[in-house]
Protein backbone atom coordinates (compact mmCIF):
# COMPACT_ATOMS: atom_id res chain seq x y z
CA UNK A 1 0.00 0.00 0.00
CA UNK A 2 1.50 3.30 -1.09
CA UNK A 3 1.29 6.13 1.43
CA UNK A 4 0.74 9.13 -0.86
CA UNK A 5 0.73 11.49 2.13
CA UNK A 6 4.53 11.17 2.16
CA UNK A 7 4.56 13.39 -0.94
CA UNK A 8 2.81 16.23 0.88
CA UNK A 9 4.60 19.56 0.66
CA UNK A 10 4.66 20.10 4.41
CA UNK A 11 6.29 17.82 7.06
CA UNK A 12 6.04 14.95 7.68
CA UNK A 13 5.64 14.82 3.90
CA UNK A 14 8.75 15.07 1.71
CA UNK A 15 7.21 16.83 -1.30
CA UNK A 16 8.74 20.19 -0.37
CA UNK A 17 12.18 18.60 -0.01
CA UNK A 18 11.87 16.97 -3.44
CA UNK A 19 10.88 20.28 -5.03
CA UNK A 20 13.85 22.04 -3.44
CA UNK A 21 16.08 19.27 -4.81
CA UNK A 22 14.47 19.78 -8.23
CA UNK A 23 15.19 23.51 -8.00
CA UNK A 24 18.86 22.80 -7.21
CA UNK A 25 18.99 20.37 -10.13
CA UNK A 26 17.62 23.00 -12.50
CA UNK A 27 20.01 25.66 -11.19
CA UNK A 28 23.02 23.43 -11.84
CA UNK A 29 21.73 22.22 -15.21
CA UNK A 30 20.94 25.73 -16.51
CA UNK A 31 24.17 27.25 -15.15
CA UNK A 32 26.36 24.40 -16.37
CA UNK A 33 24.67 24.31 -19.76
CA UNK A 34 25.07 28.07 -20.33
CA UNK A 35 28.71 27.91 -19.23
CA UNK A 36 29.21 24.98 -21.59
CA UNK A 37 27.67 26.96 -24.45
CA UNK A 38 30.06 29.86 -23.89
CA UNK A 39 33.04 27.49 -23.72
CA UNK A 40 31.75 25.63 -26.77
CA UNK A 41 31.31 28.78 -28.85
CA UNK A 42 34.81 30.05 -28.13
CA UNK A 43 36.21 26.53 -28.44
CA UNK A 44 34.63 26.05 -31.86
CA UNK A 45 35.87 29.43 -33.12
CA UNK A 46 39.32 28.66 -31.73
CA UNK A 47 39.43 25.28 -33.43
CA UNK A 48 38.37 26.72 -36.76
CA UNK A 49 40.27 30.01 -36.78
CA UNK A 50 42.89 29.77 -34.03
CA UNK A 51 46.60 29.19 -34.38
CA UNK A 52 48.25 25.75 -34.22
CA UNK A 53 48.91 25.96 -30.45
CA UNK A 54 45.32 26.93 -29.66
CA UNK A 55 43.94 24.21 -31.90
CA UNK A 56 46.17 21.60 -30.25
CA UNK A 57 45.17 22.70 -26.74
CA UNK A 58 41.48 22.64 -27.64
CA UNK A 59 41.88 19.22 -29.24
CA UNK A 60 43.46 17.89 -26.03
CA UNK A 61 40.64 19.41 -23.97
CA UNK A 62 37.80 17.96 -26.05
CA UNK A 63 39.49 14.58 -26.42
CA UNK A 64 40.27 14.14 -22.72
CA UNK A 65 36.84 15.23 -21.53
CA UNK A 66 35.04 13.00 -24.04
CA UNK A 67 37.30 10.04 -23.29
CA UNK A 68 37.06 10.02 -19.49
CA UNK A 69 33.79 8.89 -17.85
CA UNK A 70 31.81 11.86 -16.57
CA UNK A 71 31.62 10.47 -13.04
CA UNK A 72 35.43 10.31 -12.89
CA UNK A 73 35.68 13.84 -14.30
CA UNK A 74 33.28 15.13 -11.67
CA UNK A 75 35.33 13.53 -8.88
CA UNK A 76 38.59 14.91 -10.32
CA UNK A 77 37.29 18.44 -10.90
CA UNK A 78 35.39 18.62 -7.61
CA UNK A 79 38.01 17.25 -5.21
CA UNK A 80 41.29 17.79 -7.07
CA UNK A 81 40.14 21.15 -8.45
CA UNK A 82 39.25 22.47 -5.00
CA UNK A 83 42.52 21.17 -3.55
CA UNK A 84 44.53 22.75 -6.40
CA UNK A 85 42.78 26.11 -5.96
CA UNK A 86 43.46 26.18 -2.21
CA UNK A 87 47.12 25.26 -2.74
CA UNK A 88 47.48 28.09 -5.25
CA UNK A 89 45.86 30.50 -2.80
CA UNK A 90 48.25 29.30 -0.07
CA UNK A 91 51.24 30.13 -2.30
CA UNK A 92 50.10 33.77 -2.28
CA UNK A 93 49.29 33.73 1.47
CA UNK A 94 45.54 33.72 1.01
CA UNK A 95 43.22 31.68 3.19
CA UNK A 96 41.67 28.52 1.84
CA UNK A 97 38.17 28.88 0.45
CA UNK A 98 35.22 26.55 0.83
CA UNK A 99 33.63 26.43 -2.62
CA UNK A 100 29.85 26.07 -2.52
CA UNK A 101 28.36 22.93 -3.97
CA UNK A 102 26.25 24.98 -6.40
CA UNK A 103 29.24 26.83 -7.87
CA UNK A 104 31.32 23.66 -8.04
CA UNK A 105 28.46 21.78 -9.68
CA UNK A 106 27.94 24.46 -12.34
CA UNK A 107 31.68 24.56 -13.03
CA UNK A 108 31.98 20.79 -13.37
CA UNK A 109 28.93 20.40 -15.60
CA UNK A 110 30.06 23.43 -17.65
CA UNK A 111 33.51 21.98 -18.31
CA UNK A 112 32.03 18.66 -19.43
CA UNK A 113 29.33 20.33 -21.55
CA UNK A 114 31.87 22.72 -23.07
CA UNK A 115 33.83 19.89 -24.68
CA UNK A 116 30.77 18.42 -26.35
CA UNK A 117 29.37 21.83 -27.29
CA UNK A 118 32.67 22.70 -28.97
CA UNK A 119 32.30 19.81 -31.39
CA UNK A 120 28.57 20.39 -31.99
CA UNK A 121 29.04 24.10 -32.72
CA UNK A 122 32.16 23.48 -34.80
CA UNK A 123 30.22 21.05 -37.00
CA UNK A 124 27.33 23.51 -37.27
CA UNK A 125 29.62 26.37 -38.32
CA UNK A 126 31.23 24.17 -40.98
CA UNK A 127 27.75 23.44 -42.36
CA UNK A 128 27.20 27.12 -43.17
CA UNK A 129 27.64 27.82 -46.89
CA UNK A 130 31.09 29.49 -47.01
CA UNK A 131 29.88 32.21 -49.37
CA UNK A 132 27.93 33.92 -46.59
CA UNK A 133 30.97 34.52 -44.39
CA UNK A 134 33.26 35.26 -47.33
CA UNK A 135 30.82 37.94 -48.54
CA UNK A 136 30.82 39.53 -45.08
CA UNK A 137 34.62 39.55 -45.02
CA UNK A 138 34.66 41.09 -48.49
CA UNK A 139 32.65 44.02 -47.08
CA UNK A 140 35.25 44.36 -44.28
CA UNK A 141 32.72 43.56 -41.55
CA UNK A 142 34.55 43.10 -38.22
CA UNK A 143 34.97 39.44 -37.10
CA UNK A 144 32.96 39.95 -33.91
CA UNK A 145 30.05 41.36 -35.91
CA UNK A 146 30.28 38.50 -38.42
CA UNK A 147 30.07 36.05 -35.52
CA UNK A 148 27.08 37.82 -33.93
CA UNK A 149 25.08 38.74 -37.03
CA UNK A 150 25.90 35.94 -39.49
CA UNK A 151 27.66 32.92 -38.03
CA UNK A 152 25.49 32.34 -34.93
CA UNK A 153 22.08 32.85 -36.65
CA UNK A 154 23.13 30.74 -39.66
CA UNK A 155 24.49 27.85 -37.61
CA UNK A 156 21.50 27.57 -35.22
CA UNK A 157 19.37 25.27 -37.43
CA UNK A 158 22.30 22.85 -37.63
CA UNK A 159 23.34 23.17 -33.97
CA UNK A 160 20.00 23.01 -32.15
CA UNK A 161 19.44 19.21 -32.47
CA UNK A 162 22.87 18.48 -30.98
CA UNK A 163 22.65 21.21 -28.36
CA UNK A 164 19.18 20.05 -27.30
CA UNK A 165 20.58 16.58 -26.66
CA UNK A 166 23.34 18.15 -24.56
CA UNK A 167 20.72 20.01 -22.51
CA UNK A 168 18.92 16.77 -21.71
CA UNK A 169 22.25 15.14 -20.83
CA UNK A 170 23.05 18.09 -18.54
CA UNK A 171 19.81 17.62 -16.60
CA UNK A 172 20.66 13.97 -16.00
CA UNK A 173 24.36 14.59 -15.28
CA UNK A 174 23.33 16.62 -12.23
CA UNK A 175 22.40 13.32 -10.59
CA UNK A 176 26.10 12.36 -10.65
CA UNK A 177 26.80 15.21 -8.23
CA UNK A 178 25.07 13.16 -5.53
CA UNK A 179 28.36 11.23 -5.16
CA UNK A 180 30.07 14.39 -3.89
CA UNK A 181 27.22 15.09 -1.47
CA UNK A 182 25.50 17.94 -3.32
CA UNK A 183 21.84 18.11 -2.37
CA UNK A 184 20.09 17.83 -5.71
CA UNK A 185 17.02 15.81 -6.69
CA UNK A 186 18.61 12.36 -6.70
CA UNK A 187 20.30 12.78 -3.33
CA UNK A 188 17.21 14.12 -1.55
CA UNK A 189 15.17 11.33 -3.12
CA UNK A 190 17.58 8.77 -1.71
CA UNK A 191 17.41 10.45 1.70
CA UNK A 192 13.59 10.49 1.65
CA UNK A 193 13.40 6.87 0.53
CA UNK A 194 15.95 5.75 3.13
CA UNK A 195 14.19 7.56 5.94
CA UNK A 196 10.66 6.36 5.13
CA UNK A 197 11.59 3.02 3.51
CA UNK A 198 9.20 3.94 0.68
CA UNK A 199 11.72 3.39 -2.08
CA UNK A 200 9.28 2.77 -4.92
CA UNK A 201 7.18 5.85 -4.15
CA UNK A 202 10.05 8.32 -4.01
CA UNK A 203 12.12 6.98 -6.89
CA UNK A 204 9.02 6.88 -9.09
CA UNK A 205 8.30 10.46 -8.04
CA UNK A 206 11.86 11.47 -8.93
CA UNK A 207 11.57 9.70 -12.28
CA UNK A 208 8.33 11.56 -12.98
CA UNK A 209 10.03 14.90 -12.23
CA UNK A 210 12.95 14.10 -14.58
CA UNK A 211 10.42 13.04 -17.23
CA UNK A 212 8.54 16.31 -16.77
CA UNK A 213 11.78 18.24 -17.33
CA UNK A 214 12.39 16.28 -20.54
CA UNK A 215 8.86 16.75 -21.91
CA UNK A 216 8.79 20.48 -21.18
CA UNK A 217 12.28 20.84 -22.68
CA UNK A 218 11.27 18.99 -25.84
CA UNK A 219 8.24 21.26 -26.25
CA UNK A 220 10.28 24.44 -25.88
CA UNK A 221 13.14 23.13 -28.06
CA UNK A 222 10.60 22.22 -30.76
CA UNK A 223 9.35 25.81 -30.81
CA UNK A 224 12.91 27.17 -30.97
CA UNK A 225 13.86 24.71 -33.71
CA UNK A 226 10.87 25.62 -35.88
CA UNK A 227 11.60 29.33 -35.49
CA UNK A 228 15.25 28.86 -36.43
CA UNK A 229 14.31 26.93 -39.58
CA UNK A 230 11.98 29.55 -40.96
CA UNK A 231 12.98 30.46 -44.47
CA UNK A 232 15.38 27.53 -44.78
CA UNK A 233 14.81 24.51 -47.01
CA UNK A 234 16.34 21.08 -46.54
CA UNK A 235 17.49 21.57 -42.92
CA UNK A 236 16.28 18.63 -40.84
Amino acid sequence: MIDWSLLALNPPGWGGVLLRGLLSTMQIAVGGYLLGLVIGLFGAVGKLNGGPLMRDLLEIYTTVVRAVPELVLILILYYAGTDFLNKMLALFDYDAVDISGLVAGIFVIGIVQGAYSTEVIRGAIKSIPPGQIEAARAYAIPPAKILRRITIPAMLPYAIPGLSNLWLIATKDTALLAVVGFSELTLVTRQAAGTTKSYMLFFLAAGALYLAITLISRFLIGILERRSRRGLAGVN
